[in-house]
């Protein structure tokens, strides 16, 4: 089974003064403005790295859930943010790391369990696998 999901992009304009939008094939993100001002320094719109965030965080949540199913585990909140890392390296730049950040309430979860459970996501969700950065984790379960 192969699922195809797809996101555009549209540019017009150099590097620095040019502006671009970004839309997914769901609709659910429709032009939404991006430029070298978004991404280098702090003007409202997106970024392809937030985006790799957002995606990255909403994979590994789900993964988690998965992997606490399997351990007889349903939680009440997983919450993760995910903070992506982009650095100036010989011949540009790279996303070099990826950090989780995840705080998770599951009724009768031990701590072996769910550390078990939070690391088998974070090395097997697919956008895990994708990424060629490092990526870390700070769980904490709050019971």
């Amino acid at each position: 089974m192969t699922i195809k999901r797809d996101g555009s992009a549209v540019w017009s304009g150099g590097i620095k003064d040019g502006k671009g939008q970004v839309s997914t094939g769901s609709g659910a993100l429709k032009d939404q403005p991006y430029g070298f001002n978004t991404r280098f320094e702090d003007a409202p719109g997106t970024n392809p790295e937030e985006l790799i965030g957002a995606a990255h965080a909403g994979c590994f949540t789900m993964a988690l859930s998965g992997q606490l199913g399997q351990a007889g585990l349903t939680a009440d909140e997983l919450r993760t943010k995910a903070t992506v890392s982009m650095e100036k390296v010989e011949g540009g730049f790279s996303i070099t790391a990826v950090h989780l950040d995840l705080v998770a309430k599951i009724p009768g979860a031990s701590q072996e369990a769910f550390d078990k459970a939070a690391t088998s996501a974070k090395e097997n969700c697919p956008v895990s696998k994708l990424l060629n950065a490092k990526i870390t984790l700070d769980a904490r379960l709050e019971n």
